[in-house]
């Protein structure tokens, strides 16, 4: 097939698709149809005025940087089985090298650029957003307009970001193998143990894993047993209802590859839908597929202020589907209401 077939192809393909699955997500479809959410939205990519997909080009950091024009939007970022929606407006945007930070008081963002390959501005059922994706084609994080949003200034970002090039296919490339877990036998455990009980930083626990050549739910094995306690898959739902019945805030962290999206505040609407656990609430929406979620442990990692409690999911492949902690900031000591919510988990 020629590369203009093959697109075709892949266009019918995912038309069929959409009209036999109209409440389809493209992950979904992506899946379906053994491609990737970038290559589908490449195949509608026209290069005309009115293209529903533009291939967006240049530095995705000065892209960023521009975002704050826009007003309130709504910044999505999801792995597999949980999809993250902030509303709010992007402040505070730094970058050193390809580590970024976004620090507004309602989005909230880690972003790691150098995987950040493909970027999109996309109108679909009069919804536009900005789309950003991994050199494989998975997604990394969106930005959608609100009905508050300054439609002008996307236009004007959209216009000095596209491409001269509008392509219908896409050069992906597979994601990197995971790297092989251990054997337990081989770690210094002795060592791993001790070195956690003397965090000073909950950030440097990922320098801890890589120190040790522990993976994350390996380090959930070999732990300080004193600071780690398995409970029942069902404990994010209770977290969740005992935060909002306390009207205790929380901070909820999903990654995808590229970036981490924060929450902070309050949960109060929590509604289970189907094989989904929600929280629909006016500026903050989550969506976890709770048969994914294979183990939940509570994790107390010691810092200089207190020790930090958290309640982390992992699916049956040891990746991390979420985290939960109460509300806090560096230099506050967490709050002992929040240790007791965990506690009765």
């Amino acid at each position: 097939m020629t590369p203009e077939t093959l697109v075709s192809d892949l266009a019918a393909r995912w038309a069929d698709y959409k009209e036999a699955n109209p409440k389809g997500r493209i992950r979904d479809a992506a899946k379906a149809l053994q491609s990737s959410e970038a290559e589908l939205l490449a195949t509608q990519v026209t290069g005309e005025a009115d293209s529903p997909v533009v291939f967006l080009t240049g530095d995705f950091r000065e892209l960023l940087k521009e975002v704050p024009t826009l007003g309130h939007v709504m910044a999505l970022t999801r792995n597999d089985s949980v999809v993250h929606e902030r509303q709010g407006t992007y402040h505070d945007i730094s970058f050193q090298g390809p580590m970024g930070l976004v620090l507004g008081e309602d989005i909230d963002l880690r972003l790691f650029m150098m995987h950040w390959q493909f970027g999109f501005a996309v109108s679909e059922n009069g919804r536009r957003s900005l789309q950003f994706f991994a050199a494989d084609g998975e997604a990394l994080h969106k930005i959608y307009l609100t009905e508050t949003s300054d439609a002008a200034a996307y236009d004007a970002l959209v216009a000095r970001y596209r491409s001269a090039e509008q392509p219908t296919t896409l050069a992906t490339v597979p994601a990197p193998a995971e790297k092989e877990e251990a054997p337990d036998d081989t770690i210094d455990v002795a060592g791993f143990q001790a070195a956690w009980r003397g965090l000073q930083d909950t950030h440097a626990f990922f320098g801890l894993l890589r120190e040790f050549g522990v993976s994350r739910t390996q380090a959930l094995r070999l732990g300080p047993p004193e600071l780690l306690r398995k409970v029942e898959n069902d404990a994010i739902e209770r977290a969740l209802r005992a935060a909002s019945a306390q009207e205790q805030a929380v901070m909820i962290f999903v990654a995808s590859r590229g970036c981490i999206q924060i929450h902070t505040g309050l949960t109060q609407r929590i509604v289970p839908t189907g094989p989904w656990l929600n929280v629909l609430d006016p500026e903050f929406n989550l969506h976890l597929k709770a048969g994914d979620v294979a183990e939940s442990w509570v994790v107390q990692k010691p810092t200089a202020d207190s020790v930090v409690t958290s309640l982390e999911l992992f699916d049956a492949q040891g990746r991390n589907l979420l985290l939960l902690f109460g509300k806090r900031k560096p230099g506050i000591p967490e709050q002992e209401s929040w240790r007791e919510l965990v506690a009765a988990l």
